[in-house]
Order: structure tokens, then C-alpha cells, then sequence
């Protein structure tokens, strides 16, 4: 097997001799050294391999990362090397996104100074505490319901009768859900939450082209395992990952209760980026009418003695549907409410302007 010196697989790569002896100071890369001289020579297999760290670099992984990701390709799990690769492109998509607010931040801050003709300072603040606020609420979430566990029963949990049952009508709310959105052949739609695919599914049967993201590398396998054809990626609502303007539906069920409010409303402007300008959304998920029938619920279920009941709602975000709603109106949508049972509501909303 032919071997190269350092100088040769640096010219080679376009890549300086002092990067490559750091990343064997790391530990990424072990060539061969010539105990008297100090020289490094690579195979050709080194040379691969320090190839991928390169590119992997290049994408803006970093090294604890790069390390994960060499650690599977030599266990020979391609699938794990995937997920990696899938995970950094989520965090790109959630920084580019936070970018993108800086700048438009920046360009609102502009556009008042100008027109105002002077830097009003409070206004900055306000827009910077906003913006920064939005950040904030894009780093805090996370799966405390631990979806990953859930992913192999989860076909068969939604379909089960508990006492309490979150997913009572869940089959007939994801046959409402579709035949809302009413989808054209031509048409292109993505599920945020997709989960294991049963409401993309349906989409699927009647030939529209739908697209999925969700949190869950292990829902996601079980959606692909099921649907291969349809295009999954590791996001979640705060940062979807995909460019604007690239759908022209965004459908949500059984998803959205596990943000808290002002999540959800950072999710919606989120479903908003990525439709097209005509674009419309249905939500289906677990919420009250209002937050004075919220109260009148708890009421209900402390009276009865079923504390526990009302703690298993009190664990996850049921929403204010007005809120929604609210939202919705103040956006330039119109939108029509359905509710299903004593929990369950359908939001779809067509915008108007």
C-alpha cells in the first residue's frame, strides 16, 4: 500500500501540515511516525479518512462531533453516521434561522431610524430584547416525553382505550385533517411532527407529495420504514428545516400541545416562513376552547377527585384555541374551528392577504 508524506496529503488536500497534526492531537488521526526522523506517512485509507474530517469541517461540525461520527463509520453503522450528519444540518437550519432574525432585527432598526430620522434608543432595546427573546425560546425546548422510546408501540399505544384518552377519534381526526386541507395533485405538503406517518400516509394514498420533519430519529425510522418514499429530516417546529416559500400546505397533528404558548406561536410564524404565499394550515391537536373553559375542566376533574387525571394535561401545553385563533386573525388568515371531542380540535386557516 502506498504511503504519502504530510506535505504530499497537505497539497493533496489543500489543507496545511499544522491543521492535519491537529487533528492528531486530537485524537482523529493516527498515521504512522518515524521514531527517528518524526516523519508522518498516510495510506491511503488515512488519507480517506482525513478527507471526511476535512469535509465534515467544512459543514461546521465540531470535533467531539467529527469524533462520534469516525467512531461509527468504524463500527460500520452507516445509519448512526446519517443521524449525525442529519443532526448538524438541524443545527445549521436553527442557526441560520436565528441569523436571518438577526438581520431582519438589524433592518427594522434601520428602517425606524430613517424614517424617524433619528435612533430612537428605546425602540432598538425593544427590538433587541424581542429578538433575543425568540432565541431564547428556540434553545429551551425539549423532549421530556421521550418520543425515542415511544417510537416501536406508537402505532399501536395511539389506538388503545386508557381511562383517560388523549387519542380518542384519532383515525377519523387525521381523515378530517386530510380532507380539509383537500389537496390537488401537483401539490406539495409537509407535516411538522410527522411521527410515524399516519397522517402523511394519507396524503401519500392520494398522491400528493409530502415531506416530514420531526425530533425523533426513532420516529423517523419507523416513518421511513413505512413510507420510503416520502423525504424526512431531523427538525422540529422552533427551526423547520427547510427554506421559505417551499410548500404549498403545512399540516400538524397530535404535535403541537408539546410547546408551551409563546413556543407555538413562534411554531406558526415557522409554518409561515416555509409555505408559499397562498399556503394554508390545519392543525389538529389536544386544546381547550378558551382559557376560562380550561379552568372550568380542572374544576371538573378536581371536584371528582381525579387529581391525577387533570395532572396526566397539566405534563404537556393543551393550547388556548383563542389564542390560535387570535393569531391566526391578526396574520391575515381566516380560519375555521372544528372540535372533534371534549379535547380535540381541527384549526385550518387559508390566508386572505
Amino acid at each position: 500500500m502506498r504511503r504519502v508524506h504530510i506535505k504530499e496529503i497537505a497539497d493533496k488536500l489543500q489543507v496545511s501540515a499544522r491543521a492535519i497534526r491537529w487533528y492528531e492531537q486530537k485524537g482523529l488521526i493516527a498515521p504512522d511516525k518515524n521514531e527517528e526522523n518524526g516523519y508522518r506517512t498516510f495510506t491511503e485509507n488515512e488519507a480517506w479518512r482525513l478527507q471526511t474530517i476535512i469535509s465534515l469541517r467544512e459543514v461546521g461540525m465540531g470535533i467531539p462531533e467529527i469524533k462520534k461520527v469516525l467512531d461509527e463509520l468504524d463500527a460500520g453503522d452507516e445509519q448512526d453516521v446519517l443521524y449525525y450528519l442529519e443532526l448538524q444540518r438541524a443545527v445549521m437550519f436553527s442557526q441560520w434561522i436565528e441569523l436571518k432574525g438577526m438581520i431582519e432585527t438589524l433592518d427594522r432598526m434601520i428602517g425606524n431610524a430613517k424614517q424617524q430620522q433619528e435612533l430612537v434608543w428605546e425602540d432598538i432595546h425593544q427590538l433587541v430584547d424581542s429578538a433575543k427573546g425568540y432565541r431564547d425560546l428556540r434553545k429551551t425546548w425539549t423532549d421530556r416525553w421521550g418520543f425515542d422510546r415511544q417510537a416501536a408501540q406508537y402505532d399501536e399505544a395511539v389506538l388503545r382505550e386508557p381511562e383517560f384518552n388523549p387519542h380518542q377519534n384519532y383515525n377519523e381526526a387525521l381523515d378530517m385533517t386530510c380532507q380539509l386541507v383537500n389537496p390537488r395533485l401537483g401539490e406539495r405538503g409537509l407535516e411538522i411532527g410527522i411521527g410515524t406517518g399516519n397522517l402523511a400516509g394519507r396524503f401519500l394514498a392520494k398522491g400528493i407529495e409530502i415531506a416530514g420533519t420531526d425530533q425523533s430519529r426513532e420516529m423517523l425510522r419507523q416513518c421511513q420504514a413505512k413510507y420510503p418514499q416520502i423525504e424526512t429530516k431531523l427538525g422540529n417546529f422552533l427551526a423547520v428545516p427547510y427554506l421559505d416559500d417551499q410548500f404549498d400546505f403545512v399540516v400538524t397533528s397530535y404535535a403541537l400541545h408539546h410547546l408551551t404558548d409563546e413556543q407555538k406561536l413562534l411554531a406558526l410564524e415557522e409554518m409561515r416562513r416555509v409555505l408559499k404565499p397562498h399556503g394554508r394550515i390545519c392543525i389538529t391537536d389536544l386544546m381547550f376552547e378558551s382559557a376560562a373553559k380550561r379552568a372550568a375542566v380542572r374544576e371538573e376533574f378536581q371536584s371528582a377527585g381525579r387529581a391525577d387525571l387533570w395532572a396526566q394535561i397539566e405534563d404537556e401545553y393543551y393550547a388556548d384555541r383563542s389564542l390560535l385563533l387570535k393569531w391566526f386573525e391578526a396574520n391575515g388568515y381566516v380560519a375555521q374551528a372544528k372540535q372533534v371531542n371534549d379535547f380535540l380540535h381541527i384549526l385550518f386557516a387559508v390566508p386572505i392577504r
